[in-house]
């Protein structure tokens, strides 16, 4: 399993195209993981802040490890520094915001930002089945989920919101929709589409115990661990094994409607000939189409 160089190049960010979004970024375990969703104007975890995250206004950090927080601050920083006037919004788990204002605000005075300069980000702490709208997309509402990892972790899932006639009006004509809408009458009702679905660092057991996550046109997973003598390893650092996704997607059949399940975060001692390799011998062949390995 020869290390290839390719792949632990941060910087060098990896394409996927949905129907939904594209999805960008990178994501090896130890060295970083950021995933940029640019046409929902949304990132998951800033482990490292290339130019091109600067331009998203929403980031979700999933959990507090180095490799996925380190440079949170570097992108509210950077959109400073080149004129961004719009405030960045950074989403968490509510039990680690004052953690992550401590951290902030120590960050800071280390760089030698003077006390009557220094402000917080805004810093929005979500809790386990809260849906909220996005604060610069209202088309756009995120739901976050706990997963289980060595530390406290959250994944989420990111729908698209409208509003839609109600069945019972469909076959009226305008005129009569405009003299229903006058009478006061609700003729809509609302939709949440389910775009993309994030697990973060996750126990692989975590999938099954989210299992609305495969509803969503994507599903991105992590899957640190292939080898097979691997698999305590994955239980004891709190990782996802591919036997377990395999195990997942057998389990619930039919009922994975995702178009792609982009399968991310790596262990950094295996080759991208490895990855790939493993991806064929352990996913279920009926899914195997829809599998996106995300090096």
């Amino acid at each position: 399993m020869a290390e290839s160089k390719y792949i632990h190049n941060a910087l060098k960010q990896v394409h996927v195209n949905t129907s939904c979004t594209s999805v960008v970024g990178f994501s090896i375990s130890g060295l970083a993981t950021y995933i940029q969703l640019p046409e929902l104007d949304f990132c998951i975890d800033m482990g490292e802040c290339p130019l091109s995250a600067t331009s998203l206004n929403h980031v979700f950090l999933t959990h507090a490890h180095g490799d996925h927080a380190r440079c949170l601050m570097r992108h509210h920083s950077l959109r400073k520094m080149m004129g961004v006037e719009r405030e960045s919004v950074y989403y968490m788990p509510e039990r680690i915001c004052d953690g992550a204002r401590d951290w902030i605000r120590a960050e800071a005075m280390f760089e030698g930002v003077p006390e009557n300069k220094f402000r917080y980000p805004e810093i929005v702490g979500v809790s386990a089945g809260e849906l909220q709208f996005l604060e610069h997309r209202k088309d756009l509402a995120l739901e976050a989920f706990e997963v289980k990892h060595s530390i406290h972790a959250m994944g989420g899932t990111i729908y698209h919101y409208k509003k839609k006639l109600k069945e019972e009006y469909l076959g009226k004509t305008p005129d009569e929709i405009i003299k229903l809408r006058e009478s006061g009458t609700e003729i809509t009702r609302e939709v949440y589409d389910p775009l993309v679905s994030f697990m973060g660092d996750c126990m692989g057991e975590s999938l099954l115990e989210n299992q609305r996550v495969f509803q969503s046109k994507v599903l991105i997973t992590e899957c640190t661990f292939l080898a097979p003598e691997d698999y305590e390893m994955s239980h004891k650092k709190g990782h996802t094994h591919i036997s377990q996704i395999a195990d997942a997607l057998n389990r619930m059949g039919d009922q994975v409607k995702c178009e792609k399940i982009i399968l991310a975060h790596f262990s950094m001692k295996y080759s991208e000939k490895y990855i790939r390799e493993m991806i064929a011998k352990e996913i279920p062949e009926k899914f195997l189409d829809r599998i996106v390995a995300f090096i």
